[in-house]
């Protein structure tokens, strides 16, 4: 259950933000809500992702991968079930996001992958506990920009994860979307 009500203020903002966000995905996300409480930060929050999406150095499996092994680290359903529900929008194989949570037992994922999600929980841990080792093997397929934007991905999921755990926000029923349902 949320700690914060998910009902805001109807500011001129929140209104725009709440129609792009019904056309864009078909309800409020509960994160955009809660922000709204503080119109600054939801507009802060909403320049910061449309940023975010323009990133492209990095492939957007690896991306998906790392961002997904991040958030089931820390434990957010909501990032875990909008996570799923993006990715397939953006093509992943949903094979390898339903993998995720058991990556390691999983024979589904490359090497590369399985390096990035490993990574990804390092740089999630608290303390950091990513090794030379790590970096030097991403290195040998990453360069430095997309070295530089998949950690900055993880870092920022650790922001999203981390704000949707401490305000009680859970699955909101993106992924339910993303399956084909019975007979089609």
């Amino acid at each position: 259950m949320a700690r914060i009500p998910l009902d805001p203020p109807r500011t001129r903002l929140y209104r725009l933000a709440e129609w792009y966000a019904r056309r864009t995905y078909g309800v409020v996300p509960d994160p955009l809500a809660a922000m709204a409480h503080h119109p600054r930060v939801l507009l802060t929050d909403v320049r910061f992702e449309a940023s975010l999406a323009r990133w492209d150095r990095l492939d957007g499996t690896l991306k998906s991968l790392a961002v997904m092994a991040s958030a089931v680290s820390i434990g957010c359903s909501w990032c875990v079930d909008f996570g799923y529900w993006i990715s397939n929008q953006e093509g992943v194989d949903p094979e390898k996001l339903r993998a995720v949570p058991r990556w390691r037992d999983s024979d589904v994922f490359t090497d590369l992958e399985r390096r990035v999600m490993a990574y990804a929980e390092a740089v999630t841990t608290t303390p950091v506990t990513v090794t030379d080792e790590m970096v030097a093997g991403l290195r040998r397929e990453l360069d430095d920009a997309q070295l530089v934007e998949l950690t900055m991905m993880v870092a920022v999921e650790n922001v999203r994860s981390r704000f949707n755990g401490a305000l009680g926000l859970t699955s909101q029923g993106f992924r339910d979307r993303c399956e084909l349902p019975a007979g089609a």
